[in-house]
């Protein structure tokens, strides 16, 4: 009786074990420190702080976590992404429970404003560039994958602490989060792995290229990188956009309940913004790779524009889930395309140190935004300032943005030669 050999089943490429160790931890990291808006007002409560002090908590965690990539970034480089995301995940969960145990709002910003900051700043440049090295043809669906952890974990994370705060209080919740990100979080970090060669593979599960075990990927040099053209007009569209990007993620609940909305709902529309999120990356990020990556990011940026001039005129919980729900989307879209098109730009030899030297921009921005526009709020007892500000920025960003498309950056590839280290 002969024999018949049957295939065996192709193995799964191992890029997408490493894409789904950076949803975990974009999901774990940025879903904790997006509950926040659930803990202002028990925390303008319990402290007797303003709208603005108690939001420049959030503001600080982001301009640490933003601005310390320019550290962790080129530290992945050199040490291995894997290192930097433990370690980011260890204290991300320090940070929230010695929140949990703080005795004044003083005690919330070292906690949380250092503590979430450098644990989301040490994992979340490492891990989306550690994603880049995995990918060429499918980078920009890749990417969206990674950072839809993102999203996921504002759809999911906010009513899960609404839920635990209405059991155990603040603290309670964020010493059960803490707990989470840690535990959780350390564990989908060791999957982390930025060197395909290692493992006798080639980007997209290609066969390997000759010498490239070992070899140094190509691409620019980090100082030429970061002084040229090209990144200095991203830094700056990323930068003006992050004054108010971040902003619905800390007043956006505060103001439908100033509006009457019940709490419990209110909480609700941070969830959608996730929603919106998560489909965004998901489905835009491989969009982005068919019509031009760089023209992409300047729609997102228009996009946002228009979802925040929606929330200028919107009233009741339907007219902002409608307004949440479109942001999301082109916040999702954003976030996803901007490593991909960092990687276009300047190659993948330096990829986490750029990307950490761009994301400073996005630290300034959210140190500014959302602790400004709660500090406007305690003046006028008005949103509607603050708001148009932001659409006015995402508008800039996206003029500034589309001086870098004339440059002509090919529809699905990278512009920069490869360089040998």
């Amino acid at each position: 009786m002969t024999r018949v050999n049957t295939p065996s089943p192709p193995r799964i490429f191992h890029g997408w074990f490493v894409v789904a160790a950076a949803f975990a931890v974009t999901f774990l990291g940025f879903g904790s420190a997006y509950t926040f808006s659930a803990f202002v007002e028990p925390l303008q409560r319990d402290f007797g702080a303003s709208r603005g002090s108690v939001s420049l908590v959030f503001s600080l965690a982001g301009f640490v976590y933003f601005g310390f990539g320019v550290l962790s970034g080129p530290l992945a480089d050199r040490w291995g992404s894997r290192r930097l995301a433990v370690l980011g995940m260890a204290l991300l969960g320090a940070g929230l429970a010695l929140a949990s145990m703080a005795g004044s709002i003083v005690g919330v910003y070292a906690a949380y404003g250092l503590g979430v900051g450098l644990g989301i700043g040490c994992a979340y440049v490492p891990a989306i560039g550690a994603v880049q090295h995995w990918f060429v043809r499918r980078r920009g669906f890749a990417s969206g994958l990674a950072v839809s952890g993102i999203g996921v974990g504002t759809l999911v994370m906010p009513p899960l602490a609404a839920h635990l705060i209405g059991m155990l209080g603040w603290r309670g919740a964020y010493l059960v989060l803490g707990a989470l990100a840690a535990t959780a979080g350390i564990g989908m970090a060791l999957l982390l792995d930025g060197d395909p060669a290692a493992r006798g593979l080639g980007p997209d599960g290609d066969p390997p290229r000759r010498h490239a075990q070992g070899s140094r990927p190509g691409g620019m040099p980090l100082r030429e990188a970061v002084t040229s053209r090209p990144f200095v007009t991203l830094y700056a569209a990323c930068l003006i956009s992050s004054f108010g990007v971040f902003v619905p993620f800390v007043h956006l609940v505060p103001y439908a309940v100033d509006g009457g909305v019940p709490p419990a709902s209110a909480v609700l529309l941070l969830g959608v913004i996730g929603a919106g999120s998560t489909a965004g990356r998901f489905f835009l990020g491989g969009l982005a790779d068919r019509i031009g990556r760089q023209p992409f990011l300047v729609a997102m940026f228009v996009g946002m524009a228009l979802a925040l001039a929606i929330w200028g005129l919107s009233a009741g919980f339907w007219a902002l889930a409608v307004f949440a729900l479109l942001f999301g989307v082109f916040y999702g879209g954003w976030v996803a395309v901007m490593p991909a098109v960092v990687m276009d730009h300047f190659g993948g030899r330096n990829i986490s140190g750029i990307i950490g030297v761009l994301y400073t921009s996005v630290a300034f921005g959210t140190l500014v935004g959302p602790s400004v526009a709660g500090f406007a709020f305690d003046a006028s007892h008005s949103y509607a300032l603050p708001i148009l500000a932001s659409v006015g920025a995402n508008l800039a960003a996206a003029a500034i943005a589309a001086s870098v498309s004339k440059a002509g950056l090919p529809p699905g590839g990278e512009r920069a030669s490869p360089r040998a280290g």
